[in-house]
């Protein structure tokens, strides 16, 4: 097993002022690649906190990527840390510097005099250029290991790890072969999720993994096998993925990129079949997720977002009675939102989410988190009534995932029975 140390570098992780996204798309693409992340360590930008920081870190694997704090400002202090704590006096590289020169001439700049840092690098390290940036990555490989240095800015981070840094680590020997795959799920907490797969653990070992990673849309299934050859590698994640798929059954949306959105599209072309959706309570978040997907437009019609309750009336033909006896929030009316835009922007299938974002709004009988989602098609009406307590951006997105679940698995009743709608 190839193991590697993830340090990242800067006051302001620490101080919660930026959110560490470097360390799990980093986690992310070595684990893909059959290096195990051991550990990762958030540091401040102090030269003896990093220096013993990575004298851990080399000590204990074999690959060491440091990221952060490298721009020219006095606070970005790696540099001059790496050139102490491993006896590497710092060298100024012309050909660094003309690149950095070019950087900003390409921009109509002169550069800053303080950027001449950027173009300093320790002794024996490899400068590896930034084509998006000012600030070079460093690759060190010695008798401890492997040790690169990146920018702490995401979009240049990722571009070195891409173009650069991934492909010299795919070469080092000792690598396994890792098979990875992301079942998505909808419909199902994480607890239910978990019962339903009890057995699981006959199959996991240290070579086989299996975690569980909720959010708002619902709870997705990162599957990662390592073994010797990709024959064993294969059969291995067959046999998971059977066992998962035979016990959760429709609550398994799809893999990898299907997210619910893109399972929807894909059975709405199946059938040749269009919907639109009516949104109060999720404020348009349901047709922004439909239309994410590329080609939506063969199949999305439009949407209306009736949040005021005379829009319901006036463009949805909601009947002001019912408004008044059931309430906005109510079975009733979420029937007929999703038939009055089925039936005005001409769709097969029609959606409708009503209810209460919070945090003020809720009573005994509808609390905060309460929402009634209705779906519509030529032969039939009905709504559901959801319970999806939590923050108010949560709540749209709880909500706008029950929808499109919803969807699914009436369109998956519907593809079942018909191979297609007529236009």
């Amino acid at each position: 097993m190839m193991k590697a140390v993830l340090l990242t570098i800067g006051d302001e992780l620490l101080a919660g002022v930026t959110v560490n996204t470097n360390a799990a798309w980093l986690g992310a693409e070595l684990t893909a690649r059959g290096i195990t992340v051991a550990r990762i360590e958030v540091i401040g930008d102090d030269p003896e906190a990093i220096c013993q920081a990575l004298r851990r870190a080399r000590a204990e694997a074999a690959v060491v990527i440091l990221c952060g704090g490298l721009g020219p400002t006095h606070d970005d202090r790696t540099r001059e840390a790496l050139a102490g704590c491993l006896n590497r006096p710092l060298r100024l590289q012309p050909e660094l510097l003309a690149q950095i020169e070019a950087y900003f001439r390409q921009r109509g700049r002169s550069m800053p005099e303080r950027n001449r840092v950027q173009a300093l690098v320790p002794e024996g390290f490899v400068p590896l250029p930034n084509p998006v940036g000012t600030a070079p990555g460093l690759w060190l490989q010695d008798e401890a290991g492997v040790l690169v240095v990146l920018p702490g800015v995401p979009h240049e981070l990722q571009t070195l790890m891409r173009d650069v840094v991934l492909p010299r680590l795919e070469q080092l020997p000792g690598r396994p072969v890792v098979w990875q795959q992301t079942l998505v799920t909808a419909g199902i907490g994480e607890s239910d999720l978990q019962q339903r797969l009890n057995g699981v653990e006959a199959l996991l070992d240290d070579a086989v993994r299996l975690a569980y990673l909720p959010d708002p849309y619902g709870v997705r299934l990162r599957l990662t096998v390592q073994a010797p050859s990709d024959e064993q590698a294969r059969q291995r994640m067959e046999k998971l993925v059977q066992f998962i798929q035979e016990r959760i059954g429709s609550a398994l949306v799809g893999r990898d990129a299907e997210t619910l959105e893109v399972v929807v599209g894909q059975l709405l072309r199946r059938l040749n079949a269009t919907v639109a959706v009516a949104e109060s309570c999720t404020g348009g978040h349901l047709a922004d997720c439909l239309t994410n997907v590329s080609g939506a437009s063969a199949y999305f019609r439009g949407s209306v977002v009736a949040y005021d309750n005379t829009v319901k009336i006036d463009v949805l033909g909601v009947e002001p009675e019912v408004l008044a006896r059931e309430g906005a929030v109510s079975e009733a009316v979420a029937v007929q939102m999703a038939r009055g835009v089925r039936e005005r922007l001409g769709a097969h299938f029609a959606l409708s989410t009503t209810g209460i974002a919070g945090p003020t709004g809720g009573t005994p009988d509808k609390p905060v988190g309460t929402v009634w989602i209705g779906l519509a098609d030529a032969h039939t009406a009905f709504a559901r009534r959801y319970y999806l307590p939590g923050e108010r951006r949560r709540f749209k997105q709880r909500a706008t995932a029950a929808a499109l679940d919803l969807l699914r698995r009436h369109l998956l009743q519907k593809a079942a029975s018909t191979p297609a709608l007529s236009a």
